[in-house]
């Protein structure tokens, strides 16, 4: 069942800043039909803006060229036109439209651009509490998941393999580990 809220408890009002060096914003897909390949992007930002009613919202912007595989080559072509064309498209934004209880976890309702087009998404958020920190304000944690259609972007590259199947599978599952602290 899933049902509207408007506060997570613990979390304070205030503009909670993602801390890019305490979280991860990662992916994986299908690679040759039989494994996956998985990455992160190494440069992003993005906040938790909690309005005094305890209504939350959350925005986010990653820079596609920042893309990391372990593969420079790998890298590259993701960044090239056949993919995320990084020089035309720079950056993915999301902005939340909602957060919603399911069970006892939520999720986050909101719009994602990526090569310019926009879609709406589901991130299945799992709300981890707010801890004290270690001198330096509050902390929150948040893990988040959604599986994306990388043709629903625009990346519509096939690379078909000769027994049947491609390269590249078409979901895209992301995965955020979000650690963030409350701006003074």
């Amino acid at each position: 069942m899933t049902t509207a809220i408007t506060t997570l408890p613990g979390l304070t009002a205030g503009t909670w800043a993602i801390d890019p060096v305490h979280s991860t914003v990662g992916f994986s897909v299908r690679h040759l039909m039989v494994s996956k390949v998985r990455g992160t992007f190494n440069d992003f930002t993005g906040a938790i803006t909690v309005a005094e009613d305890g209504t939350a919202s959350v925005t986010a912007e990653i820079q596609v060229a920042s893309i990391d595989t372990k593969n420079a080559d790998r890298d590259a072509h993701i960044k090239s036109a056949d993919f995320f064309d990084a020089e035309q498209f720079p950056t993915a934004t999301f902005t939340s439209t909602g957060i919603r209880t399911k069970g006892d976890d939520y999720v986050v309702d909101g719009n994602f651009t990526l090569r310019g087009v926009t879609r709406p998404v589901e991130l299945a958020l799992e709300f981890n509490g707010v801890n004290p920190g270690m001198g330096n304000g509050p902390v929150a944690g948040f893990e988040a998941t959604t599986v994306l259609n990388r043709k629903d972007f625009g990346i519509s590259i096939d690379m078909p393999l000769e027994g049947g199947g491609a390269v590249v599978g078409d979901k895209i599952t992301i995965s955020l580990e979000i650690e963030a602290g409350l701006e003074a």
